[in-house]
């Protein structure tokens, strides 16, 4: 179980992009592409094969899983996160701080 997953409201902690937040759109291995963040510039060929044409394309670049703490809005900042089994075997994941359940 991942302490961060697709669809989270995570908030960036180092960086250029420090401080901002966002959505997870997608998670790949330890990388996290959250959405509107870490934007860069991709020069792309055009390929008339696949219909896409060439330019500068915008984009969304990974992050380090490291960088993003998941956002507690009852608390308004990063919370780190750690792992509890309930008492019906549900593994759910759990705020350090308050011990409140993430998942519900």
């Amino acid at each position: 179980m991942n302490r961060i997953k697709k669809g989270d409201h995570v908030i960036v902690t180092t960086g250029r992009n420090k401080g901002q937040r966002g959505d997870v759109t997608r998670v790949t291995g330890d990388h996290v592409f959250v959405q509107n963040i870490n934007m860069v510039k991709r020069h792309t060929k055009p390929n008339p094969q696949a219909n896409q044409p060439g330019g500068i394309v915008e984009r969304e670049a990974p992050i380090h899983v490291s960088n993003v703490m998941l956002f507690n809005a009852a608390s308004g900042k990063g919370e780190r996160v750690g792992r509890k089994v309930l008492g019906d075997g549900r593994k759910v994941r759990v705020y350090r701080s308050s011990g409140e359940v993430v998942d519900a």
